[in-house]
């Protein structure tokens, strides 16, 4: 698990690491077959329709959203309901966006993935002392209706689809790293990751955070737990400058918790299914705006 200098270099100097057979195809199997279980126990009648989109803004208002990363949720495609009849269109297996936000400690199966002396190891070459995993997805990428993932830092939501996993998840100081593992196949046909080199050296531009009270449409609405809103603006990014990271089931792709990343929808016939856990130290202070706040 541990990596080489020129590796590690190679991830402060890009903020993003390619990692191929990363993941033995027995560990592939099992996740996989996990969720097939998970799928197949899940009945879509007992829990709100949550439409999981990172292009609208509507999923922050969320209460089932906003609870997720207390349990193993449900998050439908965009495109799953026919908006007659607000039936499925689809099998429920092909209509599943996503499973979030905490299969790292609920679910046996993807526990020990996540908490894996092998990941720690990895991780701790990088420079962390004590990685800790926060938060947690199962992501289906469906085939044909795929959903993006706009262009985030470990994360942020723009109309673009790009993303930094430290907009999403702040700690002071800034900790997160993101563990993303290839279950099948990814190419640019079923919607593979795409970095942009380098971007983690420019910081965070935009947060999203729980609101101020005054900000609250919903506030007093049943099942109501908060809303979120948006501090600092997204950069417009050329996207000709990122990179598509094409992978083979079993790799792992390491991203700095400030790398600008995004995946284009599956228009494809081949689903592109992924896990992804995100780390921060143990010791550092976990920002009480932050939408995910365990229970």
């Amino acid at each position: 698990g541990s990596l080489t200098p020129e590796q590690a270099k190679r991830f402060q100097d890009d903020g993003f690491l390619v990692l191929p057979d990363y993941a033995s195809a027995t560990q592939v199997r099992a996740m996989l077959a996990r969720a097939d279980q998970l799928l197949d126990a899940f009945d879509p009648a007992t829990v709100p329709r949550s439409v999981f989109s990172t292009v609208d803004q509507k999923r922050t208002s969320d209460a089932y959203f906003l609870d997720s990363g207390n349990h193993v949720s449900f998050f439908f495609e965009e495109d799953a309901f026919d908006e007659t009849t607000s039936e499925l269109r689809r099998p429920k297996a092909l209509s599943v966006n996503k499973l979030g936000h905490a299969l790292h400690d609920l679910d046996p199966t993807f526990r020990a993935f996540s908490r894996s002396k092998k990941i720690a190891r990895t991780l701790r070459t990088l420079g962390m002392r004590d990685p800790t995993p926060v938060q947690s997805m199962y992501i289906f990428k469906q085939p044909g209706i795929g959903g993006e993932v706009t262009p985030h830092q470990a994360r942020s939501i723009h109309w673009f689809p790009y993303d930094r996993d430290s907009t999403f998840l702040h700690t002071t100081p800034r900790t997160c790293a993101g563990v993303w593992v290839a279950l099948e196949d990814c190419t640019k046909a079923n919607g593979c990751l795409w970095a942009l080199r380098a971007s983690h050296k420019e910081g965070v531009h935009r947060r999203m955070v729980l609101a101020p009270e005054a900000e609250r449409p919903d506030a007093g609405t049943p099942g109501w737990r908060g809303n979120v809103t948006f501090e600092g603006e997204y950069p417009t990014f050329d996207l000709a400058a990122f990179e598509p990271l094409e992978t083979k089931a079993g790799t792992m792709v390491l991203l700095h918790g400030e790398n600008v990343h995004y995946s284009a929808p599956n228009k494809s016939d081949a689903s592109r299914h992924a896990y992804s856990v995100h780390f921060v130290e143990a010791d550092a202070t976990w920002d009480e705006r932050n939408w995910l706040q365990r229970r």
